[in-house]
């Protein structure tokens, strides 16, 4: 049997590391490399591998993020790759597949792939997500409370709740009921919050597929509103109209996006 594999770290040279001690087991297919959380969600969701390496400590979406971002799927086993202290490790090695402790011991990674091959053999999903939930109510309360508190597969589920906006060297968690609107510019997004204004790098068109589109609407062909926050309409000409939102600040809906407030006709 083949193990699809997916190594996920923010250091280029820890995942060349492992990948090398990886070559020494035939049964391995390294089918992704992923530089991040995010990288990582898209990847697991797109590929479905068996099993994950998955770094702990990495910026923005950590491994525990990972973990609540798979909550809506199938999750893979995954194996944590951490330089925590042995309290957390215990936790981890009673709920997790394993954990690696950086640098990766080839001897520890040979009883980490009898393990793999183990779980394999007896996997079952809801078993495997149930663990999932038990090792982040351990080490990640918080994380454990969203899987928690999400409704099992539904259309909802699939978008993302909290999004991380790296703006001005900091690094914003912001919750997405809180976003009022969003303006484009090129490959980059200003997120309006009623209080504040952060820069996304990405295009509209990515953004857009993490949102939930019952809520979140193109108005424009620059512009999505959160309809929650409308709190009035103000017809205009010719078959426009403007959006008063919460804040106050208004935003005109183009003819051809005229549709997307039939909601409050």
């Amino acid at each position: 049997m083949t193990i699809r594999t997916i190594l996920v770290d923010d250091e280029p040279l820890a995942i060349k590391g492992l990948e090398m001690r990886l070559e020494a087991f035939d049964d391995i297919e390294i089918i992704e490399r992923c530089a991040n959380g995010r990288e990582a969600i898209r990847a697991i969701k797109t590929h479905k591998p068996d099993v994950v390496f998955l770094d702990i400590q990495m910026p923005g979406f950590d491994g525990f993020s990972v973990v609540n971002g798979l909550a809506d799927i199938e999750p893979p086993l995954v194996v944590f790759v951490t330089a925590y202290n042995e309290f957390a490790l215990k936790a981890f090695d009673a709920h997790a597949v394993d954990y690696l402790m950086k640098p990766v011991d080839e001897a520890r990674l040979a009883a980490t792939m009898e393990r793999v091959r183990q779980r394999l053999g007896e996997k079952n999903a809801g078993a495997e997500k149930d663990r999932l939930r038990e090792l982040l109510q351990e080490v990640a309360p918080a994380a454990a409370a969203d899987i928690k508190s999400a409704p099992e597969p539904h259309a909802a589920s699939r978008f993302e709740r909290m999004i991380n906006i790296k703006d001005r060297g900091q690094i914003f968690r912001v919750d997405v009921e809180s976003i009022e609107r969003i303006d484009a510019a090129g490959d980059y997004m200003c997120i309006y919050t009623g209080d504040n204004t952060l820069i996304l790098r990405e295009t509209m068109k990515d953004l857009e597929k993490r949102l939930d589109p019952r809520i979140f609407k193109r108005v424009h062909r620059s512009t999505i509103v959160n309809l929650d926050q409308v709190k009035q309409v103000k017809p205009h000409t010719n078959g426009e109209c403007f959006l008063k939102l919460g804040s106050g600040a208004e935003v005109k809906v183009s003819r051809s996006y005229r549709d997307v407030v039939a909601r409050f006709l």
